[in-house]
């Protein structure tokens, strides 16, 4: 039970004060030492990532159906806070939290947030966002540098130009994504004698005017879901998003990309196809790999299409030159997003969209009388959302504060846990690494040493055999036990989430070297500067343990395998 609150009688003179600094700042530090209490306390708890409490608990606390009638005092609602919401959040900064693309973030990241909230800017205008808009172009202007590197006079001319947009800050990927392809469909169906644009005349007349009956993005298996939103809410259709396999490495597959295209290319009269973007990835949300970007970026020009390079998870990793000849080719992409609260260490949320050319974004540029008019210097006329916070902030005073000889040290010590991770689980024998990382996302599984030795001899004897029966018979077999084995790591999972003294996420891949089967995997991230080997060591301790439990379920269907003959020589059951 939760104490109940005072209720104050609502009158004029009190709301007032609640808008206003009070004139003795003694009231406003009170609240704010609560406050930074309250956040010292979360992060000092002991005991596990989430709550004991469970979400039919939870939904019983956040009953009430009608928006309370009397105003009640700000300390009561802060315990209420603390009591309701902060005990009852997952602590994604705890170091042995794995999971996600959320990390611990700095403790002056607070700061930025106060002060962000209490200037309330609006960076759809200047008239709400003075200082702040040229904040928002300076961010803009330092990483279109970081990725196209053009000259200091382009710079110099266009950093606070008003009349072009080098990009925008958005609310999130999402959005940065939307935006580079609302400019990609703009510039595939531009204005044309009597026709006046997509933008103006919408989809079906565009495709009906230029002799198309569709048109299409290209992204890999890999690519992330905001693609097909971007394409859902652009009139493209989620289906004229199509897939192109990885290879090995979860990189899109550069020759059935080009067979892809050459099939369209063929296509005639009625069925000619539009290509308006072919996407790739810096940085793929399951695996971290980044794609052969100068290859698609050829690709692109070859068929006149716009080249966008999703960056939201590895793009800030150009700041470290360690990293630069994993993006070799992103300097030739039409536009690139990033996201600031993934490798930038930021809050939630901020996105990045950069294009090559100053003035692609003039394809989306709006105007209104009261607000954003033709001629002003807002920012608000080149971005797809209206009013925005003042969320460049916090990026602008991170790069200042933590500097690229930081990030490079951030990125150092994400380097070392993923390698750190990769050499225990091989130590442990009990686990299977899955992917190559290259920007600090692990996948793996767990599987007793016995099954992941046979697995390894039936491939073998695949490769060595002519006999398709019996190649048959080894690949039923290699199936059937990746089956138990997937069950075995769903079922792991879940338990992992009942210990709740670690944390990792699971996806399922089919690029693995079982492929085209679909394998189950537990995913790592692996970019907490506070986690280390040691922290390391406990997780995989933890899942070893956890996992040789639950296999004793999944043993007798695994042995019941081994006794199925096999054309040729029998195998001796292991168990």
């Amino acid at each position: 039970m939760y104490n109940k609150q005072k209720e104050v009688k609502a009158n004029l003179e009190y709301l007032r004060k609640l808008f206003i600094m009070p004139d003795s700042p003694d009231k406003f530090i009170e609240f704010g030492h609560e406050l930074l209490e309250m956040i010292h306390d979360f992060f000092q708890e002991k005991g596990g990532i989430h709550s004991a409490i469970t979400l039919p608990e939870l939904s019983e606390i956040f009953d009430q159906t009608a928006v309370p009638d009397r105003p009640h005092l700000i300390k009561d609602v802060l315990s209420e806070i603390k009591d309701k919401v902060t005990a009852h959040s997952v602590k994604v900064g705890n170091p042995y939290y794995i999971g996600h693309m959320i990390s611990a973030v700095p403790y002056f990241m607070i700061l930025m947030e106060m002060i962000i909230a209490a200037l309330n800017q609006n960076q759809v205008k200047i008239e709400t966002a003075k200082a702040s808009s040229f904040v928002e172009r300076e961010l803009v202007a330092w990483f279109h540098r970081l990725i196209f590197n053009k000259t200091e006079k382009f710079y110099q001319r266009h950093i606070q130009n008003p009349r072009v947009a080098l990009g925008n800050v958005t609310s999130d990927g999402t959005i940065a994504n939307l935006t580079a392809l609302m400019v990609a469909r703009e510039k595939a169906f531009p204005p044309d004698g009597d026709f006046p644009g997509i933008r103006a005349a919408g989809v079906d007349r565009a495709l009906r005017h230029y002799g198309y009956a569709r048109g299409v993005v290209l992204v890999s298996t890999r690519g992330h879901y905001s693609i097909k939103k971007a394409a859902n809410m652009l009139g493209m259709g989620e289906e004229n998003v199509l897939n192109i396999p990885v290879d090995e490495h979860n990189r899109m597959d550069v020759r059935r990309l080009h067979r892809r295209i050459e099939a369209l290319k063929e296509q005639s009269g009625e069925e000619r196809t539009k290509i308006i973007a072919i996407v790739g990835i810096a940085g793929t949300t399951e695996t971290g790999n980044v794609d052969h970007l100068q290859k698609l970026g050829k690709a692109a020009r070859e068929v006149g299409a716009h080249f966008h390079v999703d960056a939201c998870w590895g793009g800030a990793a150009l700041l470290v030159d360690e990293y630069r000849d994993l993006f070799k080719g992103i300097e030739g992409a039409d536009s690139v997003s990033i996201d600031a609260h993934k490798l930038l260490y930021c809050p939630l949320s901020m996105g990045l969209i950069l294009f090559k050319s100053e003035r692609d974004l003039n394809h989306l540029m709006q105007a209104a009388n009261y607000i954003i008019r033709r001629n002003s210097v807002d920012t608000g006329r080149f971005t797809v959302e209206g009013s925005r916070p003042f969320a460049c902030l916090k990026p602008w005073a991170s790069l200042k504060i933590i500097g690229r000889e930081g990030y490079g040290l951030l990125f150092k010590s994400a380097k070392q846990n993923t390698d750190s991770l990769r050499e225990i689980l091989d130590g442990c024998g009990n686990f299977e690494v899955l992917n190559l990382p290259e920007l600090f996302i692990l996948n793996y599984r767990f599987i007793p040493q016995s099954v992941k030795k046979q697995l390894y001899e039936w491939d073998r004897a695949k490769k060595a055999t002519r006999d398709r029966q019996k190649v048959k018979a080894l690949e039923k077999n290699i199936r059937k036990v990746n089956h138990i084995v997937n069950a075995l790591n769903i079922k792991l999972h879940k338990a992992l989430r009942r210990d709740d003294s670690t944390f990792v996420s699971r996806t399922t891949l089919e690029s693995t070297r079982y492929r085209p089967q679909n394998i189950v995997v537990l995913r790592a991230v692996l970019v907490n500067p506070l986690t280390d080997k040691a922290i390391l060591q406990e997780i995989v301790d933890t899942q070893n343990r956890i996992g040789q439990e639950i296999w004793k379920e999944f043993k007798a269907a695994y042995q019941r395998i081994l006794k199925e003959p096999v054309p040729g020589k029998r195998r001796k059951a292991q168990g």
